[in-house]
């Protein structure tokens, strides 16, 4: 019972973490163009990311906890390993200021540690191969919305003085921010439940045929808010900087168009990067205007993280495992 309280208060901690490191994907635009203060936006992005409840339902959660892992071979022991690999990478991660996929981070360790007990028949490959997939189709489904979104708004807007187009966007924006946010909280949040639920089951306090627990719900959006609440200040500079500059405009597509992608993956339960989703779409949205508006530079970085986020989140769990038997 006590090794299930650690795990679950690491899971939370994990959610928390997921907060502050992720916290840039939800307001780097709106700060950005100056819609919002820095302060002012991690409490919008907050209050969205725990209301995302109401709003979705468990499909994502579902996925990381019955379809990524065979149940049989959970315990204890390969959740927590998998939980520590994917704190340590997002901790590195965030310390660097490389927006880096907390999502693909859990994926890694959970599966890393299930591999390092019982091989590659441990896991649902198909699963796993959708999320790798996804790496790459989700930035350029935000590519493609964003840069449809932005050209829409550039034709309607034509006729009009760029300082009431820039007056209206700055409102728009805000609606624009919460939907998105809206999005991560019911993305990311979702992950941490299918974990603790996992867990539960392998401890035998539910089945795997039970439906996850409010309480489950709860916890993980409040953590995830608290996080957001904390800040990414580090990373909110790669994104809202360094990747293009944006017009209020151009925040507003891009925000929308990373709300639509997720609003669509978790109503099919499919747990993309919410940091690999926004990025796409600053860059459609950027591209609008020409481009070499974007530094490609820091984007092919960005890649070399996304990529290689789950094999080395997978690599610590499956060496932390190991050591945790040896001296178990």
């Amino acid at each position: 019972m006590v090794l299930l309280l650690i795990i679950i208060a690491l899971a939370l901690i994990f959610d928390y973490i997921n907060g502050f490191h992720d916290a840039a994907n939800s307001i780097a635009t709106v700060v950005s163009t100056r819609v919002l203060t820095p302060r002012q936006a991690v409490v919008w992005a907050a209050f969205f990311n725990f209301v995302a409840f109401l709003v979705f339902g468990t499909h994502v959660a579902t996925t990381i906890g019955k379809g990524l892992v065979h149940a049989d071979v959970v315990d204890l022991t390969v959740v927590g390993s998998g939980l520590v690999a994917a704190i340590i990478w997002n901790l590195a991660t965030w310390w660097l200021g490389i927006p880096s996929s907390s999502s693909h981070t859990l994926v890694g360790g959970f599966v890393g540690a299930a591999i390092a007990k019982a091989g590659i028949g441990s896991i649902f490959i198909d699963s796993v191969l959708k999320i790798i997939f996804f790496i790459f189709l989700a930035p350029i489904i935000g590519i493609i919305v964003a840069f449809i979104f932005s050209i829409i708004t550039l034709h309607i807007c034509k006729n009009f003085a760029p300082s009431k187009v820039d007056k209206y966007f700055r409102r728009l924006q805000l609606l624009s921010s919460a939907a998105y946010s809206l999005g991560h909280g019911a993305n990311d949040a979702q992950k941490m439940m299918g974990i603790i639920f996992i867990a539960l089951v392998s401890t035998g306090y539910a089945q795997i045929t039970d439906e996850i627990s409010l309480w489950i719900v709860l916890s993980c959006h409040a953590a995830i808010a608290l996080g957001t609440l904390s800040g990414g200040w580090r990373i909110v500079k790669t994104m809202g900087q360094k990747i293009t500059k944006l017009r209020p405009f151009e925040g507003f597509s891009a925000e929308t168009a990373g709300a639509i992608t997720l609003f669509a993956t978790a109503a099919f339960g499919i747990p993309v990067s919410t940091t690999h989703t926004i990025t796409g779409s600053i860059i459609g949205a950027g591209i609008t205007k020409r481009l070499s508006a974007v530094r490609w530079k820091v984007t092919l970085n960005l890649l070399w993280a996304w990529i290689l986020t789950i094999p080395v989140s997978a690599a610590l769990a499956i060496g932390i495992y190991k050591l945790v038997i040896l001296f178990k």
